[in-house]
């Protein structure tokens, strides 16, 4: 029996088959390594030369049969941006024209055609850009696989992330993501490797067990008891390339963390990883702020980044908003504003014993009723829940109206309503929020009215009650505390001081001054840490590194207290700083995060390929997947019930 998948008047690729129960999907598998080389894209057609002929490949659009000798298919170019008319009639050949109208939409092939003159036609708005000046008259085709009609595959259709690879194919914003993402990468490579002279050098997945911070992913080996941990950063290692003599390294790296996910995190993950010897913070921010300017400029054409960011200190964000990564441009600055307020107001809104209090300040409307339904609408929401249930207490939220006796804040007193009036130049329909919290050094990444602050100010403009937020606001944040209280949330470095390290324990303290507290008061040391915040977004975090090998071993031991098992864990690390190790500094930015910030994504899985799902999974390949009893044995593993 005879098979023919490549179709040409007098040309016909065709052999009967050696073995007469070969399968027919393998005739026609052979066919598809003969078909021709392209001699033009689709998007460069507009401009070919009419008459001449070209042999073109894409994807078949949907067919139009006009009649029973005239056909109509748009053949849709490779990257699924442009798209050409293919014009078929049985004059050339009945079996090649019946062969076309036998294919389906999507289904790849090689086409080899005349280029006809085409009166233009309108290029309707859309995805795919329409060639309309030519079309190509069939002459060859080359069927290279097959699109199962068992899948239904329209620009509407809703598909599961089972089916990841054709949510690519069908969402040219996926697509679209993915070529910007790749431009930044190239700009990023550009801008350290050839003009700034960073090299670019690969380090090692396969790393050792260290308690940096956070949960890791382990890989079992066949050695019994033995295994490698997939590497939370490349900090171990790009310090030790600072102490053998290489001045500036980056990487776009992989990285993998056992973390509870969220909207911006997944369990693996990139970051554009640098570090620079002989260096400190300053150089290091001048570098990234260089990088960004340029980012921004060549990608969003927009050319007004400042010459040098503006910095906050760790304290300040956290007091003024909330937050160590705060989006200045909502404004609703806090106060802290205790120190007004009557006994009894304080004692209504929680339980603690001499809490500072801080307020905020929302301008939603002139009306006061339209002001009152919106507070309630969102207290009666699940969004209000977490500061409900805050065991420090409530907000308490007021509403200025001056229609009401001390224009609605009577609770506050004369003094602290007239303080608040001036401090915040009250208009009737203004929110104003206070709540309570511990008067204690500012820990963690947030406080409850800063959580309050984002989640009242996405609320309002959802309502349409004010606009949401235009622009890019970088921030650099700085002075966090070195040291952190230890918590049951992050496995830290499991020393037995009660405190942890706030990023990671090779971080340097700020200044001679810090350094002369660790001994007596390692809770007030500041550290050289910087985070790069853009609208509220972290965009990444670095520091001064610690160089000298025995500041290193006496902040593990003697001011974190690990145990003797744990530091010996950086054994390695402290060998290398011992041997002549120059000061140094970096910084990691996250480079999934990076694109979703410049694109305006709500999540980092809208920028990455394959992500994974909430719960860690990748739907599309089955992973992770169980483990087999064989497995088990092979790397010494059991199982607990």
């Amino acid at each position: 029996m005879c098979r023919v998948a490549a179709f040409a008047p007098g040309r016909q690729f065709s052999y009967c088959s050696i073995l007469q129960n070969q399968p027919s999907f393998l005739e026609n598998y052979k066919q598809s390594f003969l078909f021709p080389s392209a001699t033009h894209e689709v998007k460069d057609l507009a401009n070919a030369s009419v008459g001449d002929e070209v042999t073109l490949y894409g994807y078949l659009g949907p067919r139009a049969d006009l009649s029973k000798k005239l056909s109509f298919v748009p053949l849709i170019s490779k990257d699924l941006r442009h798209s050409v008319q293919i014009i078929s009639t049985p004059r050339s050949s009945e079996e090649l024209h019946l062969r076309l109208k036998s294919l389906g939409a999507q289904d790849p092939v090689a086409i080899k055609g005349l280029l006809k003159e085409r009166k233009p036609t309108k290029n309707d708005a859309g995805d795919i850009q329409k060639i309309t000046n030519v079309e190509v008259e069939l002459r060859e085709l080359y069927v290279l696989n097959e699109f199962p009609q068992d899948i239904t595959f329209q620009e509407d259709t809703n598909l599961s992330p089972e089916q990841r690879h054709l949510q690519i194919r069908q969402d040219r914003s996926i697509r679209d993501a993915l070529a910007f993402r790749s431009k930044a990468a190239n700009i990023c490579r550009d801008e350290l490797g050839n003009k700034h002279e960073f090299l670019e050098i690969e380090t090692p997945l396969l790393f050792k067990s260290t308690p940096e911070g956070a949960r890791e992913f382990l890989v079992p080996t066949r050695a019994k008891g033995l295994a490698y941990a997939l590497p939370q950063s490349p900090q171990q290692y790009k310090q030790i390339l600072m102490a053998s003599g290489i001045p500036k390294y980056f990487q776009i790296a992989r990285c993998f963390r056992d973390e509870d996910l969220r909207a911006d995190r997944q369990p693996e993950f990139t970051q554009l990883d640098l570090e620079m010897s002989f260096a400190t913070g300053e150089d290091v921010m001048k570098c990234i702020e260089n990088l960004l300017r340029r980012l921004w400029a060549e990608l969003l054409d927009v050319k007004t980044l400042p010459s040098k960011f503006p910095r906050m200190s760790y304290n300040d964000a956290m007091a003024k908003y909330g937050s160590d990564k705060p989006d200045v441009r909502l404004g609703m600055e806090i106060t802290q504003i205790d120190y007004l307020l009557p006994v009894d107001l304080i004692s209504k809104i929680g339980p603690l014993t001499d809490p500072a209090v801080d307020v905020m300040r929302l301008r939603l409307s002139g009306d006061p009723a339209e002001t009152r339904k919106f507070v309630n609408e969102f207290m009666d929401s699940p969004e209000a829940l977490p500061f409900i249930n805050n065991p420090e207490g409530q907000p308490g939220i007021f509403i200025f109206d001056t229609r009401k006796p001390l224009q609605g804040l009577q609770p506050f007193g004369f003094e602290a309503a007239e303080r608040l009036e001036e401090l915040y130049q009250l208009e009737d329909g203004d929110l104003i929020v206070i709540q309570a919290r511990k008067k204690e050094a500012f820990s963690g990444g947030s406080t409850p009215i800063g959580s309050l602050r984002l989640a009242l100010h996405k609320a309002a403009v959802a309502k349409c009650l004010i606009p949401p937020p235009k622009g890019f606001e970088f921030l650099w944040i700085t002075d966090f505390p070195l040291f952190s209280p230890s918590n049951d949330t992050d496995p830290g470095q499991g020393g037995a001081a009660g405190l942890a390290a706030t990023h990671h324990p090779f971080t340097a303290p700020k200044t001679a001054e810090d350094v002369g507290l660790l001994a007596t008061d390692p809770a007030s040391v500041r550290a050289e840490h910087y985070d790069i915040v853009v609208n509220g977004v972290e965009l990444g975090g670095g520091s001064r590194r610690i160089h000298d090998t025995r500041v290193q071993e006496y902040i593990m031991r003697d001011v974190l207290k690990m145990s003797e098992e744990r530091l010996q864990d950086f054994r390695h690390l402290l060998d290398v700083l011992r041997a002549g190790c120059p000061p140094h500094a970096g910084i990691a930015l996250g480079f999934d995060r990076l694109i979703a910030v410049m694109l305006g994504k709500e999540s980092v899985r809208d920028v990455i390929a394959f992500p994974k799902s909430g719960k860690g999974e990748d739907l599309l390949v089955k992973a992770p997947n169980v483990v087999t009893k064989e497995q088990l044995e092979t790397y010494h593993l059991s199982l607990k019930e």
